[in-house]
């Protein structure tokens, strides 16, 4: 099963997904694409902007199709189109849409993980508030529509990871 952890910055995807890859042994791990970029020496804008967020999006991609099965990633190109829908409302995004749509069809279960209220994770404004909460907001919207097997889970790390083996367990 491909499972892809997706939500804003600062929610705990990454905790969750090391703390899912703790209990499924199987599984690998596939980190988010910006440090796997970071470490093949891309260099990154110190303050995002769309181009970063672009070529995290076909890292994404290819991460995507080159894995096997019992894989769990640490966002997917869902959240990472959200991230350029926030930062540039004005580009027109179909393509880029369209593109994300025909390569998500290889995950298997969507979790988002979602700013809960009151936010379990402070998010400080060094970190852009306002950014993680628009993407929050698309993402909220969007990730129903991707016919992809989806939850969404809350509360804290142990109650998340049991969220999700519950859903696993019963497929």
């Amino acid at each position: 099963m491909k499972i892809a952890i997706i939500g804003a910055h600062r929610v705990g995807k990454t905790t969750l997904a090391e703390k899912l890859q703790e209990s499924l042994p199987d599984y690998d791990y596939r980190p988010e694409p910006y440090y796997d970029l970071e470490e093949t020496g891309y260099v990154f804008s110190e303050i995002p902007n769309v181009d970063d967020y672009l070529e995290q999006l076909e890292y994404s991609f290819e991460q995507i199709l080159k894995s096997g099965n019992n894989v769990i990633f640490d966002r997917c190109p869902i959240d990472i189109l959200a991230y350029i829908q926030a930062m540039n409302d004005s580009e027109n995004i179909q393509t880029l849409y369209h593109n994300v749509q025909n390569v998500i069809t290889e995950i298997d279960l969507l979790v988002f993980v979602p700013i809960e209220n009151p936010d379990l994770i402070s998010c400080p404004e060094s970190e852009l508030p306002e950014l993680r909460s628009d993407v929050n907001d698309i993402l909220n919207e969007w990730v129903w529509d991707f016919g992809i097997e989806t939850i969404e889970v809350r509360g804290t790390l142990l109650s998340r990871r049991d969220q999700v083996l519950n859903k696993i367990l019963k497929e």
